[in-house]
């Protein structure tokens, strides 16, 4: 194996860490800069996790030969992410929607989940096709 077919690797521990690290490092200082405890505590729970859910989830699929594609266009590699970033949406809507029907969720889920569940499942793909574009061409 040589240089860049080391580089060219999807890891996806690494991906759900990253994934779990930077939403709560961002949503935590913005909770710490505006005084708002609640959203330094979402920070680390329903966003970084929901986010680090969602990277571990789609990236093992995506690894494990979820969409064969040699070779990616660039705009293959942008659909790809817008589509399954708008899936993971809708996914994430729906979940919340079903957990604030309880009353031992909050509200702030709605809104947590589907962001965080977009942005994760959009990073994760683009990365994805990046790395399968380096590695087969």
């Amino acid at each position: 194996m040589n240089l860049a077919t080391a580089s060219a690797r999807f890891v996806v521990w690494r991906e759900a860490v990253f994934a779990y690290v930077a939403p709560a490092v961002c949503a935590g200082a913005g909770g710490v800069v505006t005084g708002q405890a609640d959203l330094l505590c979402a920070a680390m729970t329903s966003i970084a996790g929901t986010s680090a859910l969602v990277a571990f989830l789609l990236g093992m699929w995506l690894r494990q030969g979820g969409i064969r594609a040699i070779r990616l266009g660039r705009a293959a590699s942008v659909a790809l992410a817008a589509g399954f970033g708008l899936g993971a949406t809708a996914l994430a809507a729906l979940t919340a929607q079903l957990l604030t029907a309880t009353t031992f969720f909050a509200d702030r889920i709605r809104i947590d989940f589907p962001i965080a569940a977009a942005l994760a499942a959009t990073i994760i793909t683009w990365r994805w096709c990046s790395i399968q574009r380096k590695a087969h061409g």
